[in-house]
Parts: structure tokens; sequence; C-alpha cells
């Protein structure tokens, strides 16, 4: 079971971390979009099906076709876990790469959405002291690991929950016959 926990946590950070690579390199100093948030979030579910994909393969292949819920679900906790931190650390690898200030960039980016909100005074220096203290906290890696891990951690933890919560049900999804398995059943 640790060996397909690596695999598969692995196979679903590379993916993940990989694509966040590619978008933060090509975003270049451009604060992210929506439509670049929505790319990193579909992203994140894609890889993340690698997590439904091992417990599946576990359940079939070594377990009989049947596991339960609570196994099931560490399991895919295991592999969100290991995607998390390559995620992270993918994260770490395009900053120092791209030499991109991405704290600066998105500091910028909310200042300006506070502004056209209508944001103003007392309120707007407040909001642009909180920037501040958020560029100077990020530029620390161990402040910027943790925070990158919880991007894609929830998403991992949901992942698993539904991934458990179907293959529980050994008619989900059921274990396909082999030919090998036909000849000494049948």
């Amino acid at each position: 079971m640790f060996r397909k926990i690596l695999i598969y946590g692995v196979l679903a950070g590379l993916v993940v971390g990989s694509v966040l690579s590619a978008l933060m390199v090509s975003m270049g100093d451009h604060a992210p979009s929506e439509s670049s948030m929505l790319i990193g979030y579909l992203t994140m579910l894609v890889g993340l099906s690698a997590v439904f994909i091992g417990i599946k393969r576990h359940r079939d292949l070594d377990l009989g076709g049947v596991i339960r819920f609570w196994p099931a679900f560490g399991m895919g906790l295991a592999m969100s876990v290991i995607a998390g931190i390559f995620y992270a650390l993918s994260w770490e690898a395009a900053v120092a790469l791209s030499d991109i200030d991405f704290a600066q960039t998105w500091s910028t980016y909310m200042i300006e959405e506070q502004r056209a909100q209508g944001v103003s005074g007392p309120a707007l220096e407040q909001f642009i002291a909180e920037m501040e203290a958020f560029r100077v906290q990020y530029a620390n890696p161990w402040f910027r690991l943790p925070m990158t891990f919880t991007e894609i951690f929830p998403v991992g933890v949901l992942v698993s929950l539904i991934s458990a919560a179907l293959l529980r049900n050994s008619r989900f999804l059921p274990a396909r016959a082999t030919p090998i398995n036909i000849a000494v059943n049948g």
C-alpha cells in the first residue's frame, strides 16, 4: 500500500506542479486572473484524480474489490500530502527560476481591486499596510511553503473524501475480470 501511496501521490504532485510552474512562468509579472485561478484549480482536480485511481487500484488488485471508507480515506489523504509537498516545492522552484516577485504583483493587484471597489482613506491605508506585511512575510520560505501547501491540500481532502465514499461500494466501478481470472474461475 505504501508503494501505491507514493507512486500516485508523486504522480498527482508532478501533474499539478508542472502545470503550476508553467502558469507561473507564463504569467510573468501579471497578476493572476480569474481564468488562471480556474485553470489552476481544474489542474488540481485533474492531477488529484490520481488519488481516486490509486485507491481504486489498491481496492481492486490488493483487496479483492472491497475497501472500507476509513482506510480508503486515509490512503487518499496520504497521497494528497505527497502531492501537496510536490506542489509547494514546484512553486518554490518556479519562484526561484523565474525571478518573478509574486508578492509584489499580488499586492499591487489586490490594492487596485480595493480602489476599484471605492475603498479610500484610512481603510485603504490599512489595507496597503496589510499588503506590505504580506510581502514581508511572503519573502520567508517558511511562511510561503505551508501557505502554498494549503492551496492544494483542501482540494486533496475533498477528492479523498469523495473517492473513499464512492469506492467503499464494491459495485461502484467493479474490478473487471481478466482473462486469467475467467479461465481459473470459469
